[in-house]
């Protein structure tokens, strides 16, 4: 009995022992709250956050006396102490300076922003809740350094330092470790399947290679999204945007955007949360009707080519189809459809997470957790053709421990095209539905010369004669908006064959594993880290993309690296920390290699830092340089693996010159001809000499394509920065340059369907008339292969950003950033680095938290020069555009909600950031945002 009474005196104690509560409320120096603070008891890992109101409740399992800490992201840090049960403390928290903000991204484990080896910047909760876009994916591109190009309305590229595509596959993104590149695409889709507003923790963006680290995708930047953990924040959240989107072109059209997060921590040692988002809105429509070769022509032309009208890429020479001396010698076009009768421009965005986490030890770090995501959604994505998305569909799956010192996760990443497909090929397709390419040619040629031999009795000019010509062709054409138009549409995106439809499959993946481990807590005299990473894709675009007729391609690469982390003591106003990392990585395909970095940072006064760095990047050539095939009309997009070559083959119909007996004056080939992708590597002119060649029929003009094979990418990156707090204002400078090795990007050649271009191999042009014939016969193929450039290639630029305090509390910040491009492009006109970035940005934001009691505002402004926008699609010139975007919010704690109105554009002036997508108009919204800590 008297055990029995023990052990049940130590089971009521252990009761009260856990029982032990600590209540509080945590306000800034206005006496406002601040929700979402950590309150922690210092030297465990019990802890929990404030509430909307600022309010916290702590349960410990120790007796009185410990410290409790609060902190929260811009404010500084304090203490107090507990000394009973039942204890009330009120923390308040001064305004702290960005410079405390503490990042992980920069080296892998965290450190204040002002101490990180190399530039870095930060999104973090204040200014996600404070963006005057209208989320805060689309904030982003108010950082300085950053790049966003708008493909769509939820499709947006980030990129730093130039070299930016909408393929954008030099720039990586990861959500909770966890990259969310499409892998058929192998890019990120912006935003359109990732996180959902309410669950985003903070956002940290590393411009320039970071390859050392992270591997091969990280080679332009890197940008790190962060969700809020269920054991830290708990409850339901959630928003509603309600606006419209203006542009000319597409008038008004609503606007809808919703999302909630459930989290709850069921126990100590277990949590789940759930996220759910979903956007609807229409597509900023893209209606030029320029040509895209030649701005000066119009429609009325017989060889046009609308940048926003499909079809039209279907075009030959109309002397060499026929054989005949009466007809010109000159390109003839097929009549296109406008994009918008092509798509409804339906914007749309399904999205949802869950997640499973398990801390199996009291007082440890320890944490298993199981993470899913899905989205699907609908989007215009522009690549060498524009492509309507439609219910694409991605899907991760993630399963990763972790505790303070080591993290091991793998996770697999697949995607379905949905009802996806190529507008290009659908214009084309609908044509040839109703007639055949070889008749409407054959119609054209027989007015044309009917006019000729019949006298011109009516006096027509050439342009008159082409205009009845292709009246004629087109007699019985499809409309937009008839049964026979809308049959044909259905039947061509439904259907995967490009020579008769135009819908794109596909149901790629890859699994991927990484792990880090750092030995901080073990070894004293620096911080060590060493991991690694391993990924196997498995592409499966049914022959649609990739040159997987016969099954999926499936290949790997790995890598390891090692991080040494030291910091000095110099003296009592100065300390210095040296960075020191090298990364090895090995596709099966090529040879390793090491990718090392050093950099060194001085802290003088605490307020000062001065940083530079070295570091090698280096990128593996992605699945579409390796594997693509892809007939895009206008020519052959064909990746440059060695097995890739001969996998790619299409039958290509030969002129009638070209059948012609050689006593004819033909070549004396066959009606068609088979061509693998193998000769636009072996056996090809370059682009440009071929157009030199049309225009002087000197073949002097004519030089050898005959692209190399592609090799893995080099960059050598030097930076020096400073960042640093003087009187009032935080000052963030940096430069750096860029030297490229091996600069992988598309090269446009011409292979002939007859004839050697160079047989001796000595790479210079044999003069071999069948191939010259073939050239002027029109029968050849033009082809865009992936290779590496021949010329020197290097970028450099600087960064400029300040912030202060003004007016009191009012917050003024402002950046400027100066990007070159360095390379020949007149000596090599046919390889295209598509830097795509302009050479002076300036962005400016203005606004206050609370400017008076629960009210807030914050204006952001952004100006960009002109540039050159190069891409597959077409290139052009990007004109200088500048955009103001603005929001007022309220808060009203009762509700524990925030109301919102904001603009985007709000000048209205629509502007672009690539050739060929849409004006980007103006966005309106309301919106209202609940218990979001």
């Amino acid at each position: 009995m008297k055990t029995l009474l023990s052990l049940l005196l130590l089971l009521i104690c252990g009761v009260a022992y856990s029982q032990v509560t600590i209540t509080g409320i945590v306000t800034d120096n206005n006496s406002q709250p601040i929700p979402g603070a950590n309150v922690i008891v210092v030297g465990t890992s019990v802890g929990t956050v404030s509430d909307f109101d600022g309010n916290f409740v702590l349960k410990v399992s120790q007796d009185p006396p410990f410290t409790v800490q609060i902190s929260s992201v811009g404010f500084s840090t304090e203490t107090l102490e507990a000394t009973s049960n039942n204890q009330k403390l009120n923390f308040v928290l001064n305004e702290g300076s960005i410079l405390d903000e503490v990042v992980i991204s920069a080296s892998r484990t965290p450190e204040r922003i002002f101490e990180s080896p190399v530039t870095v910047e930060r999104f973090g909760l204040k200014e996600i809740k404070n963006t005057a876009s209208a989320d805060f994916y689309d904030g982003l591109e108010n950082l300085k350094g950053v790049d966003v190009n708008t493909n769509s309305l939820t499709f947006k590229s980030i990129n730093t330092r130039g070299f930016a595509t909408f393929a954008n596959s030099r720039f990586m993104q990861l959500v909770d470790g966890m990259d969310n590149s499409s892998p058929a695409l192998n890019f990120p889709i912006g935003n359109l399947v990732g996180m959902i507003e309410t669950d985003v923790l903070s956002v940290e963006l590393l411009p320039g290679a970071s390859s050392a680290l992270y591997g091969a995708n990280a080679f332009n930047g890197i940008l790190f999204m962060r969700s809020k953990n269920p054991f830290d924040y708990q409850g339901i959240s959630g928003f509603v945007k309600k606006g419209i989107t203006s542009q000319e072109a597409a008038g008004d059209n609503e606007y809808t955007d919703v999302g909630m997060r459930m989290a709850h921590k069921f126990t100590d040692k277990f949590a789940v949360k759930v996220n759910f988002g979903y956007l609807k809105g229409t597509d900023w429509a893209a209606t030029s009707e320029v040509d895209k070769f030649s701005p000066g022509r119009t429609r009325a032309a017989y060889n046009y080519d609308g940048i926003n009208v499909y079809g039209d890429e279907v075009s030959t020479n109309i002397r060499s189809a026929s054989g005949l001396g009466i007809i010109p010698d000159v390109e003839v076009s097929r009549t296109g459809y406008n994009e918008n009768t092509l798509t409804d421009y339906n914007a749309q965005s399904i999205k949802a997470d869950w997640g499973l986490y398990f801390r199996p030890i009291t007082d440890n770090s320890l944490e298993l957790s199981y993470v899913g995501k899905y989205g699907t959604g609908s989007t215009i994505y522009q690549g060498t053709n524009r492509y309507n998305l439609d219910g694409f569909s991605q899907q991760q799956h993630k399963i990763e421990i972790k505790n303070d010192n080591f993290t091991v996760r793998g996770y697999v990443v697949s995607d379905k095209a949905g009802d996806s497909y190529d507008m290009v090929f659908t214009g084309i397709n609908i044509n040839r539905a109703w007639k055949s390419d070889k008749n409407w040619f054959q119609e054209y040629i027989a007015t044309f010369a009917g006019i000729n031999l019949g006298g011109n009795p009516q006096g027509l000019t050439e342009q008159q004669k082409h205009a009845a010509a292709r009246a004629v062709a087109d007699t019985g054409r499809y409309l937009p908006g008839s049964s026979e138009f809308k049959n044909a549409f259905n039947k061509s995106i439904t259907d995967s064959d490009l020579a008769t439809g135009s819908r794109f499959q596909d149901q790629s993946k890859y699994y991927h594993a990484d792990g880090n481990y750092n030995f901080s807590h073990i070894i004293d005299f620096a911080e060590i880290q060493v991991g690694g990473s391993y990924r196997r894709y498995s592409l499966n675009s049914f022959g649609t993309i990739y040159t997987d007729n016969d099954g999926a391609i499936d290949y790997s690469e790995a890598g390891i690296y090692t991080q040494i982390q030291k910091d000095i003591e110099l003296n009592e106003t100065m300390d210095l920390k040296l960075t020191g990392s090298v990364r090895y990585d090995k596709s099966e395909f090529f040879d390793g290699f090491f990718s090392p970095r050093l950099s060194a940072g001085l802290t003088v006064n605490r307020d000062h830092n001065i940083r530079a760095s070295v570091q090698t990047g280096f990128r593996n050539p992605t699945t579409q340089d390796l594997f693509i095939g892809l007939d895009v009309g206008r020519a052959v997009l064909v990746g440059s693996a060695p097995d890739n070559l001969d996998r790619y083959t299409r039958s290509y119909p030969v002129s009638v010159d070209g059948q012609m007996t050689v006593a004819n004056g033909g070549a004396g080939q066959p009606s068609s001809i088979d061509q693998t992708g193998r000769v636009a590597y072996e056996n090809s002119y370059s682009a440009a000499s071929v157009q030199a060649f049309a225009l002087s029929e000197n073949p002097n003009d004519l030089k050898v394509g005959n692209s190399s094979i592609v090799k893995p990418e080099q960059v050598t990156s030097i930076e020096i920065g400073y960042r640093g707090k003087l009187n009032r204002v935080v000052v963030d400078f940096s430069v750096y340059y860029n030297k490229y090795k091996n600069f992988i990007s598309g090269e446009n050649v011409v292979a002939p369907l007859y004839g050697n271009v160079d047989a001796n191999g000595d790479g210079t042009v044999d003069l071999d008339p069948l191939a010259f014939k073939a050239l002027r016969n029109s029968d050849f193929k033009a082809y865009q292969t992936y290779t590496n450039s021949k010329a020197d290639v290097n970028s450099y630029g600087a960064s400029l950003g300040l912030s202060t305090k003004v007016l009191g509390d009012f917050d003024l910040s402002g950046s400027y950033t100066y990007s070159k491009l360095d390379f020949d492009e007149n000596a090599f006109p046919d390889f295209e680095t598509s830097f795509n970035t302009p050479e002076h940005k300036v962005k400016a934001s203005f606004g206050h938290t609370n400017v008076f009691e629960n009210f807030g505002f914050n204006v952001a402004w952004r100006w960009s020069d002109n540039y050159l926008w190069q891409a597959t699609f077409g290139d052009g010139e990007i004109p200088a555009y500048h955009v103001v975007d603005a929001q007022i919010n309220y808060r009203v704690p009762s509700l524990k909600s925030t109301f919102k109105a904001g603009a985007t554009n709000l000048l209205g002036d629509e502007y672009y950031t690539a050739f060929g997508t849409g004006f980007i108009g103006s966005q309106y919204y309301v919106s209202w945002t609940i218990n979001n800590l």
